[in-house]
């Protein structure tokens, strides 16, 4: 019996002192795992520093790009806005008369409405097109008998703006339009000093003209 049990213990003895991998054995002959060595604590800690420090790094750039973008774009409108400050000492002097976003000019002379419209492209403009009430309300300001940028194309039998648009919100006069003179009356003036003061007429009438130019399309 003694023989026995010592020779066990020897056993156990050397299952304890010769573990090849590392680990132990508890009463039940199963493995339990030991702590991390030390090295493999350091590889982790700095594993994690590399991988906050890449971050960090992707932060600051993009932020850095951010800024650099900014201000490149705050030149470029500083750029824009000297080019409109210098179109508009140029235009105001020749005698435009300025509205967000276009500068109007109105005529010394009369024309026929297609004269007229000739005249407002070479100024590298087209006769007024009125967007809203605040054009109308401008148009009437000078008090003039006026051509607009409207007219009744003969093909589509429909009222159309010189940029090829077909007219939506209109300012007809009482009874207006009427052709008086027939199917010839293709063109639109202002006549009225009220709100709704268009009227159609003789495209070969003669009248004074308006012509709009819209300052932000010429600045390239």
């Amino acid at each position: 019996m003694v023989r026995v049990v010592h020779r066990e213990q020897a056993e156990i003895s050397m299952d304890y002192v010769n573990q090849p991998d590392g680990s132990t054995r508890n009463g039940s002959g199963k493995r339990s795992e030991l702590r991390p060595a030390a090295g493999e604590k350091l590889i982790r800690v700095v594993a994690v520093s590399f991988g906050l420090l890449c971050v960090l790094q992707a932060a600051a750039n993009i932020t850095l790009r951010l800024v650099l973008h900014t201000q490149t774009s705050d030149k470029d409108v500083t750029v824009e806005i000297d080019k409109l400050r210098r179109l508009y000492d140029q235009y105001f002097q020749q005698g435009w008369v300025y509205l967000h976003p276009s500068f109007y000019y109105i005529s010394t002379t009369e024309k026929s409405w297609q004269a007229s419209r000739d005249d407002c492209l070479q100024r590298d403009a087209d006769l007024v097109i009125i967007n809203t009430k605040e054009e109308q309300d401008l148009t009437r300001q000078f008090q003039r008998l006026t051509w607009i940028g409207l007219r009744n194309e003969t093909i589509t039998r429909q009222w159309t703006w010189v940029d090829g648009t077909p007219l939506t919100k209109s300012y007809w006069g009482p009874g207006e339009p009427n052709a008086l003179a027939g199917d010839n009356e293709y063109c639109v003036e202002i006549r009225f000093k009220k709100e709704d003061s268009w009227n159609d007429r003789l495209c070969s009438a003669e009248n004074f003209w308006i012509c709009e130019k819209n300052v932000t399309q010429k600045i390239k």
